[in-house]
């Protein structure tokens, strides 16, 4: 989200049992009751309503058989074709949507990104369609919603690897530092980066790396798919930070 779109306080935040507990700390009650209301109920759903083939997929293509560590390598080597200006992923977009991408997906990766429309991640890591599953909110957080979203890449569609980007100059974190007052949802999101201003405040770059790291702790904690494949070496679960004026991501872990 650019710098110059938000900024402010308040948030959306569900009554706990302990009230004084929940005054003391308003941000991270909010934050945990968004884990709490939807993740375990809406991907539950999407596992078995769906019915038991989706947690069979048939085999997908080549890149189902990276490891984790291959899988962030294929995204790293990416990135610095973007950033040397070799890439090519181009050349095979308009073949692959045609042949390969209309009944199915087989991504190898997944990434939580911000909203900043200066973050194209295909781009950034230089993958044709169907390569990265993508998921984006202002501030790279991980709501109910994008957990849910994540835990179907990795338990369905196969991703090998998850990374949570922030990013230089993000809007929605300098928002959350200053701490004003702003009109409609928009502050819905600052308590979810509450944890990271209050570690690394009021610097807005250490404090996108900080958010980065603690979105990605929060995705291996917090979600009993996730952590359990990660648990069992299926899936890797990363943070790192996108550099717009080099187009440089780097891996914060």
């Amino acid at each position: 989200m650019s710098e110059d779109t938000i900024s402010g306080t308040n948030g959306s935040q569900k009554q706990f049992e302990d009230d004084s507990a929940f005054a003391a700390n308003p941000a991270e009650s909010s934050r945990r009751a968004f884990l709490q209301i939807g993740v375990g109920g809406a991907v539950a759903g999407i596992l078995t309503s769906a019915g038991a083939e989706l947690l069979n997929p048939s085999p997908a293509d080549a890149q189902s058989d990276l490891s984790p560590d291959q899988a962030l390598k294929k995204l790293l080597d990416g990135n610095a074709r973007f950033v040397t200006g070799k890439m090519t992923a181009y050349r095979q977009d308009l073949k692959v949507l045609k042949e390969k991408t209309l009944e199915k997906q087989e991504p190898f990766a997944a990434v939580l990104a911000c909203a900043d429309s200066r973050v194209p991640v295909e781009f950034v890591f230089d993958q044709t369609i169907g390569h990265v599953f993508v998921t984006r909110v202002a501030g790279n957080i991980a709501t109910a919603e994008i957990i849910g979203s994540l835990e179907y890449g990795a338990a369905v569609l196969g991703t090998k690897v998850i990374l949570v980007m922030g990013h230089r100059s993000c809007g929605a974190v300098k928002a959350a530092i200053q701490g004003a007052v702003v009109p409609g949802q928009i502050s819905s999101l600052f308590p979810h980066i509450q944890e990271a201003v209050d570690k690394s405040g009021p610097d807005v770059e250490a404090t996108a790396k900080s958010n980065a790291l603690i979105q990605a702790a929060l995705l291996r904690e917090s979600s009993t798919v996730i952590s359990d494949m990660v648990k069992q070496g299926k899936v890797k679960v990363v943070a790192g930070y996108y550099d717009l004026a080099t187009g440089t991501v780097t891996i914060l872990e």
